[in-house]
């Protein structure tokens, strides 16, 4: 995974749609009373919340201590842990993994899946949806032209953002049938009249690594992004979602 640090106030303020834009996948996820759910990369645990309430035996996990430290704080006694999504191994003993928002921040992407696998039950099912192939190309592609500007070296990316079928074989390689998949676009409107500058902040920190004045920059980005991006008195990001059903045969 990354060594991203989390503002988790930041994120319950400002980005709170991301755990409402994932509501849907309680739905695929479908869980019963009793069944053992893990919400992989659970953040502030929402849907954690979400799934104990159909009385599902559900918890959660996320690196980011910050993440589930505000988790607990919003929510005593909530069943949350910081663990790491490549190590996890719960030896066939999960009804279902849930995971919203998470798997582009792990680029080792096989590990993953055989960690999900190896958690897994015979039957048992995997729901997620991340960034897919194509996910805020306008917004990061105009960050990097300005950060180059100014004279900045390029950084690598921390994200990992597959097409279709690049993730349906990396599942499959782990022992997956995958069900169902979809990539769509998805522009998702941003919090605040700096709605731009605060995702960058939150999500693409390596954009600001090395910068002597990152709210000059910053103010930069969102004067080149108004163009494309500021409509109906608002910020909008270009995201692009892939959504995945596997299965464990």
């Amino acid at each position: 995974m990354t060594d991203q640090r989390w503002d988790a106030d930041l994120y319950d303020s400002q980005h709170s749609f991301v755990s409402a834009l994932g509501n849907d996948l309680l739905d695929l996820v479908g869980a019963q009373p009793g069944e053992r759910i893990l919400d992989l990369g659970c953040g502030t645990g929402d849907h954690v919340v979400a799934l104990l309430s159909t009385g599902a035996d559900a918890f959660g996990i996320d690196s980011s201590p910050e993440m589930i430290a505000r988790a607990v704080a919003k929510n005593p006694g909530l069943p949350v842990s910081v663990a790491d999504a490549r190590e996890i191994d719960y030896h066939s003993g999960l009804d279902a993994i849930l995971s919203n928002a998470t798997l582009h921040w792990v680029p080792a992407a096989d590990r993953a899946a055989a960690a999900i696998a190896r958690s897994l039950r015979p039957g048992g099912r995997f729901v997620a949806e991340f960034g897919g192939a194509g996910n805020v190309r306008s917004l990061i592609t105009v960050a990097e032209s300005v950060r180059a500007g100014m004279g900045a070296p390029p950084v690598p990316s921390p994200w990992y953002y597959p097409t279709i079928g690049e993730y349906a074989t990396v599942l499959e390689a782990a022992g997956l049938q995958v069900s169902a998949a979809w990539l769509f676009d998805r522009p998702t409107r941003l919090e605040g009249e700096h709605g731009a500058a605060n995702w960058l902040r939150m999500f693409a920190g390596h954009l600001l690594a090395g910068l002597p004045d990152p709210d000059g920059y910053l103010s930069a980005v969102e004067a080149a992004l108004r163009p494309t991006l500021w409509r109906d008195a608002s910020w909008w990001a270009d995201y692009r979602r892939i959504r995945v059903v596997a299965i464990k045969p």
